[in-house]
């Protein structure tokens, strides 16, 4: 059986949601390079060939158990700023996915280059789910704030990778901000009278590494 980790209330949830996001890792650079007047300007303020050298597997999201989601983006490699794109490493181990999300700021183009992955995209009310299967080589779009996941169905892993059109593309999944809001609202929001919203909330995953294990 999959462990999971429970949380017990709206606030616990969206303090994981925070924890989880890309800090900054050099805010004073990332300030000075947005401020820079030229993009000669920028490179005088990373002088250094390691500047502008990004390692994946380097990052702590880079895991398969379950799997993570490893961006090169202005908060954690500064050489992207003014650029306007976010590169992405998506890892999912077996039977793992991502769970619905959107970027609210980015279009997404996802490629496989490992495995079989499903994907599925609803882009607003009314508008049909878009259903693919992703091999090696293959790639799909997720327009940007349309809502959208990744399953891995195989017993090997999958690795992809994901260009956004922003350098703050931001995340948000859609479970957790559901169920941080205020219970009796999500209640009367889904249609029933006795949800028992609490113990719903308790049993999403923390957004953690970005991926989670799919179904059982």
């Amino acid at each position: 059986m999959f462990s999971r980790t429970i949380v017990g209330s709206p606030v616990a949830l969206f303090a994981l949601h925070a924890a989880a996001v890309d800090k900054t890792s050099n805010p004073d650079l990332v300030a000075k390079l947005k401020a820079a007047a030229t993009q000669l300007d920028r490179l005088n303020l990373l002088p250094s060939n390691s500047d502008w050298l990004y390692d994946f597997t380097s990052h702590p999201y880079y895991t398969f158990q379950p799997g993570g989601v490893i961006n090169a983006n202005a908060a954690t490699f500064p050489a992207t700023v003014g650029h306007g794109m976010t590169l992405a490493m998506l890892n999912l181990g077996p039977c793992s996915m991502l769970p619905p999300h959107y970027h609210p700021r980015a279009s997404n183009f996802v490629v496989a280059v490992q495995g079989t992955t499903d994907t599925y995209m609803i882009e607003e009310n009314g508008a049909r789910r878009v259903q693919e299967t992703l091999t090696p080589g293959k790639m799909t779009i997720f327009p940007q704030a349309s809502i959208h996941m990744m399953v891995n169905t195989g017993c090997e892993n999958a690795q992809l990778v994901s260009a956004l059109n922003s350098e703050d593309a931001g995340t948000h999944n859609i479970g957790n901000g559901l169920f941080g809001l205020p219970s009796e609202l999500v209640n009367a929001a889904m249609g029933y009278d006795n949800i028992d919203t609490n113990n719903t909330s308790g049993a999403i995953p923390s957004v953690g590494t970005g991926s989670t294990y799919g179904t059982k």
